[in-house]
């Protein structure tokens, strides 16, 4: 299982290598291959060990496993780095106050570096393929051409929504494009959509050859919907040097983007290659089981080796031991991010998302070798699609998890069909998929009121996408795209705001949270292990037995806190992205500036 990091450098060891000092860290340079390029991009096992190493840099020390990852994302409407009021270097890439000399990240070795040098690995192969390997639709190199545009495009579209404009390279690097000055970001995002448009030719869907029997392969299915996000993104509003507007490129123009982003969507959605999981536990229960097989609801995952990757290291409900019944990947693991306090309070109660996301609990000091649950802060919550309690290995690993990134999942599929829908053709065309999304959310018995009654009463344009808006949230709290969106729905700052309206209110329980109980009662189950609590829910204010059940104040949380979100003084929607880091601006030979007040 997903040796894929492991190995596949293997190939790529003779064909490339990273500049060692820093004017070149953010490149990677071309040396004499110990394989003649002729005989690897020809041959079909050799040509896919080389797009392999394609996603080697995804898991390099401060690439995505340790920063980009554990970083970006953080701090919308719905999520933040639960350490927001403390400031120092980690906050300060949460809370929209970067410096481009910040700690964390100003290092030669970081994901800007290694998305760079992804980039040089794809851009290799792609030249060596079409020069080699004719590969056309349905064959092997075929399916590695088609991937390795794919995995360029990755790495570009995330450099793109953490840094704006960045340099261009589509060819491997010669002596001439050494250093490069910044692209206007809409020629980038014309050339990955090209690129996709060309792959999603060429991949097949999952599940229909040995290549996509895996969702740690591109597929067919993942790259028209990572199309169709691409061409929302890049119609969508954002922030260039001269202000928040949508691209002036015509190519990019909203309508075309839009139509664009339904045809590929209702592309996958009628493929059939791919559905929702009958329950919204049961996915992430597979998730955290590290269940890989495609043709389900996960489309791409980033690769992980058991031995890398963050994802529960970070994000998991917390452990506060360093090995207890469920992991011993050292202590205080998990919990670094989490839902914002409201977010539980503003689901439907019905809503089986709630408490699969949002989780009030850790777990405490483990007794021999067994810990409890434990009631954590009211101002601290955890996500709990990331849970050591459902692996099926136990981690031993001091540093790293294994488990791998969903990057895009059919969920969002649907949801980008009825916003794309809902614009061209009316919130009628929209419904559909919205229904499908909610009836996997609620219980086929709340099925009349809370899918069928709420999405037909969503008659207007206005009043359907402010519903998906709302949708998104509930779906993919702590899955850290929801900034994305935000930006490219012009929200960021007015979300913001508004998510810190909703925790003042909620402090001080006045309006919509005025029937949040203030205390909490539990006791634990037979398992001497689980919680079982009363007053989470809105109007549990019955005062429980102190015989059986322990009271626990559940109102801390102060305007420190709330102000957290992002700091005072400071302008999201001038920090929509991150500053170049110093040492890249240093080591550019003059070519890299920073934009934005930087």
């Amino acid at each position: 299982m997903k040796k894929i990091i492991i190995i596949a450098g293997i190939v790529f060891s003779g064909l490339i290598t990273s500049c060692n000092d820093v004017a070149d860290e953010f490149l990677t340079t071309e040396t004499k291959s110990t394989v003649d390029e002729s005989i690897l991009f020809s041959t079909p096992d050799l040509a896919k060990g080389a797009v392999d190493g394609i996603k080697v840099p995804f898991a390099e020390t401060n690439s995505y496993r340790g920063r980009f990852l554990g970083y970006y994302g953080m701090n919308s409407d719905i999520e933040w780095f639960n350490a927001s009021s403390t400031v120092d270097n980690k906050s300060d890439l949460c809370t929209y106050d970067a410096k481009a000399n910040n700690t964390e990240m100003n290092t030669t070795n970081n994901v800007w570096a290694m998305s760079y040098s992804g980039i040089e690995r794809a851009n290799i192969c792609i030249r060596g393929l079409r020069k080699y390997g004719n590969p056309v639709a349905g064959s092997e190199l075929g399916q590695l051409l088609g991937e390795a545009l794919a995995l360029r495009a990755i790495y570009y579209a995330d450099l793109l929504r953490a840094w704006g404009d960045v340099p261009a390279r589509f060819e491997p690097i010669n002596s001439e494009t050494i250093y490069l000055p910044k692209t206007n970001r809409d020629v980038i995002y014309k050339q990955l959509i090209a690129d996709l448009g060309e792959a999603e030719n060429l991949v097949a869907w999952p599940n229909a050859s040995t290549y996509t029997s895996s969702v740690e392969r591109v597929n067919k299915a993942f790259v028209k919907a990572f199309r169709a996000r691409l061409a929302l993104v890049a119609s969508g509003y954002q922030q260039y040097p001269d202000g928040i507007h949508r691209s002036n490129d015509p190519d990019l123009a909203k309508d075309k983007m839009y139509a664009l982003a339904l045809s590929e969507c209702r592309d996958v959605i009628n493929s059939g290659t791919v559905h929702l999981e009958s329950s919204f536990e049961n996915l992430w229960r597979k998730y955290n089981q590290e269940d890989l097989t495609a043709n389900a609801e996960p489309l791409w995952e980033l690769p992980f080796a058991d031995g890398r990757g963050r994802m529960l290291f970070t994000f998991a409900v917390k452990h506060t031991s360093a090995s207890d019944q469920y992991q011993a990947n050292g202590a205080n693991r998990g919990g670094v991010g989490g839902p914002l306090p409201h977010i539980f309070y503003d689901y439907d109660q019905a809503d089986t998302r709630r408490d699969v996301t949002c989780v009030p609990y850790k777990y405490g000091t483990a007794v021999a070798g067994k810990a409890k649950q434990e009631l954590g802060a009211f101002n601290t919550w955890y996500f709990g699609k990331y849970r050591y309690e459902w692996m099926k290995r136990y981690v031993t690993s001091t540093n790293d998890d294994g488990v791998n990134k969903i990057y895009m999942r059919y969920a969002e599929v649907l949801l980008m069909a009825a916003e794309t829908a809902n614009e061209i053709e009316g919130p009628t065309a929209a419904a559909p998929y919205l229904k499908e999304i909610r009836k996997r959310a609620f219980p086929s018995t709340a099925w009349a009121q809370k899918v069928d009654a709420y999405v037909n009463a969503l008659t207007t344009k206005d009043a359907m996408f402010n519903a998906l808006v709302d949708e998104n949230k509930f779906e993919f709290t702590g899955e850290m795209d929801r900034k994305m969106a935000l930006i490219r729905w012009n929200l960021l700052k007015v979300k913001l705001d508004e998510a810190k309206v909703k925790m003042t209110n909620l402090a001080a329980r006045t309006g919509e949270y005025a029937t949040v109980p203030s205390t909490l009662y539990f006791k634990y189950k037979a398992d001497n292990e689980t919680l079982e609590i009363y007053g989470l829910n809105r109007g549990e204010n019955v005062v429980q037995d102190p015989a059986v059940y322990t009271s626990f104040a559940w109102s801390a949380l102060d305007a420190t806190k709330i102000n957290s979100l992002y700091r005072v003084g400071v302008n999201p929607d001038a920090r929509q992205f991150w500053p170049i880091w110093q040492v890249f601006i240093e080591g550019s030979n003059g070519k890299l500036v920073n934009d934005y007040g930087y």
